[in-house]
C-alpha cells in the first residue's frame, strides 16, 4: 500500500468534510470550487505556509515534525484515532520484524479457548488481523452463523458484512456496521501497509461490493471498543445487545476478544436466553486458526 497516496487522500478527505463556518472562518460567495476548506484556509488554521501544507497533502511527509502534525490535526478537528492514523501515515515506523510477524498465521492460546468455553450464555469470539474470525463459542455460532461450516478464508467479519446477504437481516443498522468494519480495516492498513493479505482482501471486496468500494474511498478510521448493536435473529427476533472489544494479552497484539450481552430484565435478555437453548448439546467452543 502506497503510504504517500494514503496520506494525500486521507488529508484531502478530512479537509473536504469541514466547512468554513465549522472552524470560525467567513464563507465568501455562494459557489466554492472545492468541497470543504481550501488548502489556504487549512494552512492558515494550522499556522503553516500554504506551500508546506500542499507538499504534505501531496504525500510528501518526509521530515515533518510532530508539532506540525499536531497543528494540522487540530485544524482538521481529528479525534484521537484519526490523529494516530495521520501519524502512522506521515511517519511510518514499520520494521522488518513487524512485517515478519504479520506474515505468520495467528494462533489463539488454549487459555483463551477455555475462556470462550466458559461463556455459556454470552456470544464471544476472537478476531484477528483483517477482521479474521479465529475462534468462537457456541453462542457466537447461534447468534451470527455456523462459522465451522464456512471455508477458512470466509471466516472474516468484512466478508460476512459485505458478501453474505443474511448480514443485512442480522444487523438492523447494517449501514453503521458496514462503516465500522471498513474504518477498522483502514486503521489496520495504516499500521501494516505491507500486509499483502489485507491488500488482497480489499481488492476482492472492492470488486464484489460497490458499497465497500465507496466506503473505502471515504478514508474513515475507527478503533471502537464498545457500543450497542441492534440485531434481528430468525429464531428469537430483534435484540439490542451491548458489545465489548478487549485486546487479548500475549505475544500477538492483533487479537481481540469480542463479547455480546443484553441488559438484565429486558426482552433482549429473554431472547438471548432462548437462543442459549439452541444447539445446547453441541461443542461449546471451536477454533480454526
Amino acid at each position: 500500500m502506497d503510504l504517500s497516496a494514503e496520506l494525500s487522500e486521507f488529508l484531502r478527505s478530512r479537509r473536504a468534510r469541514l466547512k468554513p463556518q465549522d472552524v470560525g472562518l467567513p464563507e465568501f460567495g455562494r459557489h466554492r470550487r472545492v468541497p470543504g476548506l481550501r488548502r489556504e484556509e487549512l494552512a492558515q488554521l494550522a499556522g503553516v505556509s500554504v506551500a508546506y501544507y500542499t507538499r504534505l497533502e501531496q504525500g510528501n511527509g518526509r521530515n515533518v515534525s510532530m508539532e506540525v502534525l499536531d497543528s494540522i490535526a487540530r485544524a482538521l478537528r481529528l479525534n484521537d484515532t484519526e490523529r494516530a492514523h495521520l501519524t502512522h501515515l506521515a511517519k511510518p515506523t514499520v520494521k522488518k520484524r513487524q512485517k515478519a510477524a504479520v506474515a505468520r498465521p495467528q494462533k489463539v492460546r488454549v487459555g483463551v479457548t477455555q475462556l470462550l468455553d466458559s461463556m455459556e450464555s454470552v456470544p464471544a469470539f476472537v478476531v484477528g488481523r483483517r477482521t479474521d474470525i479465529l475462534a468462537w463459542n457456541r453462542m457466537a455460532r447461534a447468534l451470527m452463523g455456523d462459522f465451522a461450516a464456512w471455508e477458512p478464508h470466509e471466516r472474516n467479519m468484512a466478508r460476512l458484512v459485505f458478501l453474505d446477504p443474511n448480514a443485512r437481516d442480522l444487523y438492523i443498522d447494517w449501514e453503521c456496521k458496514a462503516v465500522e468494519i471498513v474504518s477498522v480495516l483502514r486503521l489496520y492498513a495504516g499500521l501494516h501497509p505491507d500486509d499483502q493479505e489485507l491488500l488482497a482482501l480489499v481488492g476482492e471486496l472492492s470488486v464484489r461490493s460497490e458499497k465497500f468500494g465507496s466506503l473505502w474511498a471515504a478514508h474513515t478510521v475507527t478503533d471502537k471498543g464498545h457500543g450497542t448493536k441492534r440485531m434481528r435473529h430468525p429464531l428469537v427476533g430483534e435484540m439490542t445487545l451491548a458489545y465489548e472489544s478487549m485486546k487479548v494479552s500475549g505475544d500477538d497484539p492483533d487479537l481481540t476478544l469480542v463479547t455480546y450481552h443484553a441488559e438484565p430484565g429486558t426482552p433482549s435478555a429473554d431472547a438471548l436466553r432462548l437462543l442459549a437453548q439452541w444447539g445446547v448439546d453441541e461443542p461449546a467452543a471451536d477454533v480454526r486458526t
